[in-house]
């Protein structure tokens, strides 16, 4: 039973579990945050633009009673809006992220050797005169 315990304390203090509630915290008040804008913002908006319609009387009554079962077809519609909205956002967060994690590729380091155009050996860069073949090298190839 110890060792059992002693395994769920390692397995609960792993970073990745953390990082993981932390993550679905997050992304339900962010989910708040979105369907507050669908809601509020972009659905009045596209109601404006159709003159006015309300997409959450969009139903469809499977019933001839009143208080009978519908087909929320605006609910859903909202929901979609939702969906698509997270994504758009969620992509472009990690866009940005990837963007903003990428190293920088460094310049390539200036060469420190060349080759002798007699012998083809490797020498230093600085180098007048080859020391495997002692050809003097021209100036032009510094």
């Amino acid at each position: 039973m110890k060792k059992l315990i002693s395994e769920f304390k390692e397995f609960i203090s792993r970073g990745s579990v953390v990082d993981l509630a932390v993550g679905i915290i997050i992304g339900s008040a962010f989910t708040a945050i979105v369907t507050s804008l669908v809601n509020d913002v972009i659905m009045p908006l596209i109601s404006l633009i159709t003159g006015g319609l309300d997409f959450s009387m969009w139903n469809i009554a499977l019933t001839s009673d009143p208080e009978g079962p519908v087909f929320a077809m605006g609910s859903f519609i909202a929901a979609v809006i939702n969906f698509l909205i997270v994504a758009f956002v969620i992509f472009m967060l990690v866009k940005a992220l990837n963007k903003f994690n990428r190293k920088k590729d460094e310049a390539p380091a200036a060469p420190t050797t060349k080759k002798c155009p007699y012998c083809l050996s490797e020498i230093p860069i600085e180098a007048t005169k080859c020391a495997h073949c002692t050809s003097v090298l021209p100036a032009d190839d510094k």
